[in-house]
């Protein structure tokens, strides 16, 4: 069973920042494409950012140069640094790994 944990999430105002930490028990951690996603109230949910094992990240449009996805292979983890956070931006975030379930996600909230 591969099991992952997100956290990292609150709440801020806008332009503010965030940095969100996903642990994944991958054995093949190391070899995997792993990506940031998130859904919105009443949204499907959307790919945000992956990350390949080459490092080649991917980013949707709305969060080009604002978001950062980055990897620690030592750690097991994938991160999201995220920047001048716009109110657009609140979702629960989910980490999603290869093989393991969807976690319950970290709650993004962006407020004035």
């Amino acid at each position: 069973q591969v099991q992952l944990v997100e956290s990292g999430g609150g709440l801020v105002q806008p332009g503010e920042s965030l940095r969100l930490s996903c642990v994944c028990s991958s054995r093949r951690f190391s070899s995997a494409t792993m990506g940031w996603y998130r859904q919105a109230p009443g949204k499907q949910r959307d790919l945000v950012a992956s990350i390949t094992s080459g490092g080649t990240t991917n980013y949707a449009d709305s969060v080009k140069g604002r978001f950062t996805i980055s990897r620690d292979n030592a750690k097991n983890t994938v991160y999201l640094q995220m920047n001048s956070l716009k109110p657009e931006d609140t979702a629960v975030y989910y980490c999603h790994c290869p093989f393991a379930s969807w976690g319950q996600g970290t709650q993004v909230t962006v407020s004035s």
